[in-house]
């Protein structure tokens, strides 16, 4: 019995800090070509900046201020002040990242030596402890290589040395076995380019159409871009601006867009699949805390759906506010083995929706789930 885990007190889960929609460009040739050259050249900045702040390692906050500033001054001149900030925004949020990762490794490295060395005290054969010698010997070379590992990422912590790769380091590794990736140089080289383009830009408080570097007009359907001073002699709109030809405008959840960028920020991103050979423009806003979040006693006081996760499926059942079902339970499909995670991403939010819908045709208030800290 003193294995089993205790029941945490139920809480509200805390609405999303933000929003983020997307919808697709579908640019013309001209605007492809201008699009891949101001991409280009902010990644170019952008790469060199994170660099920068990696060689700097671990900073106190008036050592970041510092850092920061002299990092956007000096690519202001290549670019502009909020392409600058943007940037080196980005950077600052990759290298946190990537600490809060290292840190991360060093808890589940830690926790996994000491569970198999309180495995190894155990005399191999008994309860608790490894069933044959060959599995124990096996055991301990694999603590010898965790104990490395974990050497390793101490060092790093205590130089304050992170790893990061714009583009990914999978995709980059994928370059020395073309085969296994199943790529051609070609492609690779093209998937290394696109994913290191930079067309991102902050949203600006009371400015006009989300900000004044990336802005999108509701109403005529237009978006336009503050071109890198570099790059003016691109521009089709007076004060070094381009103008995308092609309509823009967002199908999915439009109208919350539109009336965020006539009456508050909007940060706006470019992006390119390979894949689909298609431009995407991503607009994401902060959500104001609003109404205060309902109690548990709020909640209870009607019926509510109660989902319980298993392996391939969702047990989902309705309950009443004495916790008794209410009609039969519900199984919801989910498979998600050997998939791709685009592919699971799109079923997963199938059957969140297939889940809301359940809720809203039974008039529930809440859906109750298990908390499996997944993440400690």
């Amino acid at each position: 019995m003193t294995h089993l885990r205790s029941i945490a007190e139920p809480f509200v889960v805390v609405h999303p800090a933000a929003a983020r929609v997307r919808t697709r460009l579908r640019v013309e040739v001209a605007d492809e070509d201008v699009l891949r050259v101001v991409g280009g050249h902010l990644g170019s900045l952008a790469g060199k900046d994170l660099a920068q702040r990696c060689r700097e390692g671990k900073l106190s906050a008036k050592e970041r201020a510092e850092s920061r500033r002299e990092r956007k001054r000096a690519i202001t001149a290549a670019s502009s002040s909020r392409w600058a900030g943007a940037i080196t925004r980005t950077s600052e949020d990759s290298f946190k990242l990537a600490w809060r990762n290292l840190v991360a490794e060093r808890r589940t490295l830690a926790s996994r030596i000491h569970r198999i060395e309180r495995r190894l005290t155990i005399p191999v054969g008994e309860r608790r402890g490894y069933l044959t010698r060959q599995e124990s010997y096996e055991k301990r070379r694999r603590l010898q290589h965790l104990r490395a590992r974990l050497a390793e990422v101490e060092r790093r912590l205590v130089g304050g040395r992170v790893s990061v790769c714009r583009g990914g380091s999978r995709l980059a590794k994928a370059r020395h076995n073309l085969d296994a990736a199943g790529l051609t140089e070609a492609t690779w080289r093209e998937r290394w380019e696109v994913e290191r383009l930079f067309i991102c830009v902050d949203g600006e408080a009371s400015q006009l159409f989300g900000n004044l570097t990336v802005r999108w007009h509701p109403a005529q359907r237009w978006l336009e871009l503050r071109l890198p001073k570099a790059l003016e002699h691109l521009a089709n709109r007076p004060g070094g601006r381009y103008r995308l030809s092609c309509p823009v405008e967002f199908p999915y959840r439009g109208e919350e867009v539109a009336a965020q960028a006539e009456s508050g920020s909007v940060g706006y991103d470019v992006s390119f699949d390979p894949g689909k050979h298609r431009w995407y423009l991503d607009a994401s806003w902060s959500i104001s805390e609003g109404e205060l979040r309902p109690s548990i006693d709020h909640l209870r006081s009607g019926p509510v759906i109660a989902v319980d996760l298993n392996h391939g499926h969702l047990a989902v059942c309705v309950l009443d506010p004495s916790g008794n079902p209410i009609g039969e339970p519900v199984t919801v499909p989910l498979e998600l083995t050997g998939l791709k995670a685009s592919t699971r991403d799109g079923r997963i939010r199938e059957t969140i929706s297939k889940v809301l819908a359940l809720a809203r045709a039974h008039g529930a208030g809440a859906v109750v789930i298990e908390d499996l800290d997944f993440v400690a």
